[in-house]
């Protein structure tokens, strides 16, 4: 049988290790997929640590993929061979659970999560279920395209969900491998963009990305800068921390609402007059499926929205897992399965 190029996780709190692997079957309603590129995302410790609830070793990681159909699983129509696509976070629904009925697509009972769920893209083919494809558009490379299907799709469907018009006041908070693509994404949506993260250091990039202000958390009061605009409509808050995100609540407008973004270890603390006083709330919000992902590549093609990356090949994906765990990259990883 053909063999593959794969990295995986062979059994729970192991490392990423290179394997080869069977060339995959499409099983009815998938379809098989030549991974050209795949984001690496801090999700993957999931997969590492075995904290997901039911997953299954060995597991190859990946949910940022951007590739071209390869083979029709039975019962497949309107996808062919060739086709660009790509396959985000959001690998399956159903379609007929409660949920799923009323339009919750990303809460389906029955979801399954790329790579987690299932097989991902650290490898140079992989299965996905035909819910899980967005069609990527033609001009737009697999390395640009395969962000966009997690951080960016993630940023983009809460922005343009977050009950803010054009000319109000958004503020993302954080510049990282969100928020770096949630500054380009608000401000083409035009928003009026202030970016939010430490150090002056931080402003040349932000101004860079089109933002329209600049906050200094460790040399601002943010708060009562956010006041002077008026205050945010909405903060999009892409940091890890919970202590970073409560103190940024004040500086909403009111009925302005913080976009939870970020997953950190730590709860968020809310003293109830900041949400009573100006009708503010909270909201925690999820990637999308694959039709806000095929959104997501269309807006960024259209505006030239791109996430800055840094690029290895497969066989080195142990350091790209290592590389994007250090957080010192600038800002996403990708692993190319061309070089």
């Amino acid at each position: 049988m053909a063999k593959m190029r794969a990295a995986q996780f062979t059994k729970q709190n192991g490392p990423l290790e290179l394997v080869e692997r069977d060339i995959p079957t499409p099983a009815a309603g998938t379809v098989r997929i030549k991974v050209d590129a795949c984001g690496v995302c801090h999700s993957e410790v999931l997969v590492q640590s075995g904290s997901w609830p039911g997953i299954q070793y060995p597991r190859v990681p990946g949910h940022e993929i951007a590739g071209v159909v390869d083979a029709l699983g039975a019962g497949v129509s309107g996808w062919k061979a060739g086709d660009r696509v790509g396959v985000g976070w959001h690998g399956f629904y159903d379609g007929s659970c409660d949920n799923c009925r009323r339009g919750h697509f990303f809460a389906c009972r029955a979801a399954q999560v790329t790579g987690i769920s299932f097989d991902g893209g650290y490898a140079e083919y992989m299965i996905a279920p035909v819910s899980a494809l967005a069609r990527m558009p033609e001009e737009l490379p697999a390395l640009d395209a395969a962000p966009l299907l997690c951080a960016g799709v993630t940023m983009y469907n809460s922005l343009r969900n977050n009950g803010a018009r054009p000319g109000d006041v958004v503020a993302v908070l954080g510049i990282g491998g969100l928020g770096h693509l949630g500054v380009q994404l608000a401000a083409k949506m035009g928003f009026r963009t202030v970016a939010i993260a430490r150090g002056a250091d931080k402003a040349v990039l932000a101004k860079k990305l089109g933002a329209w202000r600049y906050l200094d958390s460790r040399a601002q009061d943010v708060v009562a800068e956010l006041g002077k605009l008026g205050g945010a409509q909405a903060i999009m808050a892409t940091v890890t921390s919970g202590k970073a995100m409560s103190a940024v609540l004040g500086g909403l407008a009111p009925r302005g609402r913080l976009f939870v973004i970020g997953a950190g270890p730590d709860p968020l603390e809310v003293p109830a007059g900041l949400l009573i006083g100006k009708s503010t709330s909270i909201e925690g919000w999820y990637s999308g499926t694959s039709i806000d992902s095929e959104d997501t590549l269309g807006f960024s093609m259209l505006t030239g929205v791109r996430s800055m990356n840094e690029v290895y090949p497969l066989s080195r994906a142990p350091d790209a897992y290592a590389r994007m765990l250090s957080g010192d990259a600038r800002f996403r990883v990708v692993l190319d399965m061309r070089a």
